[in-house]
């Protein structure tokens, strides 16, 4: 998994936590869902980078 890679979903990961944590406080569910779906979209694209390396070696 190279460095962008890895970067862009800790990125991914981190903005879904923030938008879950506005919406928790400012009780948007529909901006606490979106926040979840980026911390989900965040730990697939990780874990397809995982699968790939896997197979590389």
């Amino acid at each position: 998994m190279s460095a962008g890679d890895k970067i862009g979903n800790m990125a991914d990961k981190a903005k879904g936590k923030a938008k879950e944590a506005a919406g928790k406080v400012t009780g948007n569910e529909r901006l606490e869902s979106e926040g979840k779906v980026d911390q989900a979209r965040g730990d697939l694209k990780q874990a397809g980078e995982h699968v790939k390396d896997a197979f590389k070696d």
